[in-house]
């Protein structure tokens, strides 16, 4: 089993950040900037369950639901990580830690 507790992690801080953001900071970019980073997690996540099915999109609920959208998102693909056979997704895991990190920047949160 993979230890994917660095991209939990890595999500519920951001997603923390997005919930305490005042509204104005949400519609200048970081609550785009979560959504496009919660629907690119939720197709990795529905890609790696089902590889032949066409990923759906994250649909937008709003700035004020974005971090909940990444937290579910997040933790689907976290748990598909976690139980997949040793060393098949290690690199994906990787990546998924990076563009967390990379869209926090992004937002400036």
């Amino acid at each position: 089993m993979l230890d994917t507790s660095e991209l939990t992690a890595s999500v519920e801080r951001l997603a923390d950040r997005l919930r305490a953001a005042p509204q104005s900071r949400l519609q200048r970019g970081a609550a785009a900037e979560g959504l496009e980073l919660a629907r690119e997690l939720a197709v990795r996540a529905q890609r790696a369950e089902n590889p032949e099915r066409e990923p759906r999109t994250m649909p937008d609920a709003g700035v004020f639901t974005v971090a909940d959208q990444l937290v579910v998102a997040g933790n689907d693909l976290a748990e598909i990580l976690r139980t997949a056979p040793a060393g098949s997704r290690e690199g994906e895991l990787g990546e998924a830690v990076r563009l967390v990190r990379e869209a926090a920047e992004r937002s400036g949160l």
